[in-house]
């Protein structure tokens, strides 16, 4: 499958471009090639976005929201072959993958909703026969870089928003997962979504991902990715006055207390840890739990994380899936060996896995340590693979003080069956996402979503809030008094 950019409505050849490979990271398998795209490309896409948004926000916005609707009913229709596509270019388990898709369907329907509120405010005047209110306006062209571990979920989060408030889209995908981004234009194409309003540029951040932040054009970059690369983009983005939403990473926590449902602990310590085999910016990565439990649920848990499977997530049967690319694998091994190097002790895993089926794709074995230092390296930074650390404390108020000491603050997440205990800990927990009796990942469409801290700048992907990041404010005056008057002068009584 050769990738083809979509610009002002037309799929680009890629005459003189280069393009490397797409791989399926469970077996190594080449499954298709993405064309590394030049500052010209962006150029050009940023030039029909901004031609068409002139139109496209002249829709009314209930017309508009029409189009979003058509995209959701594609979806589903493609639902079962956009799954298994995105389970080999991405490699999460078929089961997430139809989950993700979901997402993406359930996010075009309540952006579709929002087409008929988009809601300001009226309020009163503090002058006679003067009328004032205040409405959303679209920015103008926003430039959307996203990552390869949600292809559909995260770009349905910030193009759908984008739309439905009257704004042109240009979209720099992930070279790991562009497959998605192919695809999902595509719906937009058959839908007859006007030419120029979505645009997908493939390409490096370093060329592709720059030149947008750059470009005069561009009004807003929305990033979802690293710390490291978002603390960057934030910086360039700032030097030509861009709003700019970034969600970042992650160093999620697990508490469970003392007085905790152990079973219903450790079914959502396995979904938040090993799920998408913790490539996810909400993965659990530490378990803080109360010594009175320690011993019995770390116990558990490594009888139960010694019986998943890992392999290739088409397998029904799979419950860990590969990592994206060798990269992530040095990766998540490096920090195995600090993890022995600095005393934790390891319970299970800690391998790559390499052989029988495993031996061409990139798999590295579900591991857990215990007697982990709150504040060693393996604690803080963010490991983004299947990988736990459990911490032990004494209470509540230890617990909240762990959960809180990194410099992150995305999801959070608490076991007890105590209502003080639950009231005090969602109040304190220092994070975006709080979930109470429940694993660290499950995001709902319709709740803001985004954390504090290193993990972003104070905008949010996903529900009403989304709308936010890509609309301004502006507010409106209608005076029909027949004469000049004066705010704070004219009105004294």
């Amino acid at each position: 499958m050769e990738l083809l950019n979509f610009i002002g409505g037309q799929w680009i050849e890629n005459e003189k471009l280069q393009e490397i490979p797409v791989v399926n990271p469970a077996n190594g398998e080449q499954i298709g090639t993405v064309p590394l795209s030049t500052k010209e490309q962006v150029d050009l896409a940023v030039q029909k976005a901004k031609a068409a948004q002139k139109e496209w926000a002249l829709i009314p916005a209930p017309k508009r929201a029409d189009y979003l609707y058509e995209i959701a009913f594609k979806l589903k229709e493609k639902k079962e072959y956009l799954a298994q596509m995105l389970t080999k270019e991405m490699g999460k388990v078929i089961e997430e993958a139809r989950g993700e898709v979901q997402e993406g369907i359930d996010m075009a329907l309540y952006m579709a909703a929002e087409g008929r509120r988009l809601f300001g405010e009226t309020v009163p005047s503090e002058l006679p026969n003067k009328f004032a209110m205040s409405v959303r306006a679209p920015i103008g062209v926003a430039g959307l870089i996203t990552p390869w571990n949600f292809p559909i979920a995260i770009a349905t989060w910030k193009a759908f928003p984008a739309l439905v408030a009257g704004n042109a889209v240009v979209w720099k995908p992930s070279n790991e997962t562009p497959i998605m981004a192919y695809e999902l234009a595509k719906i937009c194409e058959e839908v007859g979504l006007p030419a120029g309003v979505l645009n997908v540029v493939f390409g490096s951040g370093p060329t592709v991902g720059t030149a947008m932040i750059e470009h005069p054009d561009i009004r807003i970059i929305s990033f979802t990715g690293s710390t490291v690369t978002g603390s960057k983009v934030a910086e360039l983005g700032g030097k030509h006055l861009k709003k700019v939403s970034l969600e970042m990473g992650g160093k999620n926590a697990v508490i469970v207390m003392d007085d905790a449902d152990l079973d219903l602990a450790l079914e959502g310590i396995l979904w938040s840890a090993f799920g998408t085999a913790g490539q996810r910016c909400t993965a659990c990565s530490r378990v803080i739990v109360h010594k009175d439990v320690k011993q019995e649920l770390e116990q558990r848990l490594v009888a139960l994380t010694k019986e998943l499977l890992v392999g290739d997530g088409l397998n029904p049967a799979t419950k860990v899936g590969p990592v994206i690319n060798k990269a992530a694998l040095e990766k998540i091994n490096h920090y195995v060996q600090i993890g022995k190097q600095q005393g934790a002790i390891l319970l299970t895993g800690g391998n790559i896995l390499n052989e029988g089926d495993l031996a061409n794709g990139y798999y590295f074995e579900p591991t857990i340590f215990t007697n982990v230092e709150a504040t060693s390296i393996l604690a803080q930074e963010e490991i983004f693979g299947p990988v736990i650390s459990i911490i032990e404390v004494a209470n509540l108020d230890e617990a909240i003080e762990v959960n809180n000491g990194v410099k992150f603050g995305l999801s959070s997440s608490i076991f007890s069956q105590n209502v003080n205990t639950i009231f005090k800990a969602q109040q304190l927990l220092d994070t975006g996402i709080v979930y109470v009796n429940a694993g660290t990942t499950g995001a709902e469409i319709h709740l803001p979503f985004g954390g504090t801290k290193g993990t972003g700048n104070g905008h949010r992907d996903s529900g009403q809030a989304a709308l936010d990041v890509y609309t301004e404010w502006k507010s409106i005056y209608v005076d029909y008094s027949g004469k000049l008057q004066r705010a704070q002068i004219d009105n004294n009584a």
